[in-house]
């Protein structure tokens, strides 16, 4: 499963949005019918996991976080305590938190970005600028497409 894609849309005052058409027919195609919400870690935006996506990615922070360290369970606890279950409805609309929309400083104007297993949602006036400067861009993505070597990969 893949969500490609950068669309813009509306929340309305009530906090709903539908998700675009093109990440519905993802979902639908892969046999998913719940989502998982959650504020991204490092950024300003909000993270929709399908369900199957959540549970690996719980699976995996659970194997590195033993829930018998008191640091680590408190950890795996902030990971989870503003996760929020979705379900789209008949038309295809979700209801954001009100709380969510707040963390991600979502007002009206929304974009939805496909991250590969996941689709963030982002205020669009936290995405007129590019997140990377595009020379840093080049420059990053060579280095990390190096084989270490000094050859693209």
């Amino acid at each position: 499963m893949r969500f490609i894609g950068n669309i813009e849309a509306k929340v309305d005052a009530k906090g709903r949005a539908f998700l675009p058409a093109a990440f519905r027919k993802v979902l639908q195609e892969s046999g998913e019918e719940s989502l998982v919400l959650r504020k991204d870690i490092f950024e300003p935006c909000l993270v929709l996991y399908p369900e199957s996506a959540w549970n690996r990615q719980l699976d995996m922070l659970r194997q590195k976080l033993n829930r018998w360290d008191g640091k680590k369970q408190a950890m795996f606890r902030q990971f989870v305590i503003d996760a929020e279950l979705i379900t789209l409805d008949s038309n295809g609309r979700m209801l954001i938190p009100k709380r969510h929309l707040k963390l991600a400083e979502i007002e009206q104007d929304v974009r939805f970005i496909g991250m590969d297993d996941t689709i963030e949602i982002w205020s669009t006036k936290n995405t007129e600028q590019p997140f990377i400067n595009p020379e840093d861009f080049k420059q990053w993505l060579e280095e990390v497409m190096e084989d270490g070597q000094g050859h693209l990969q």
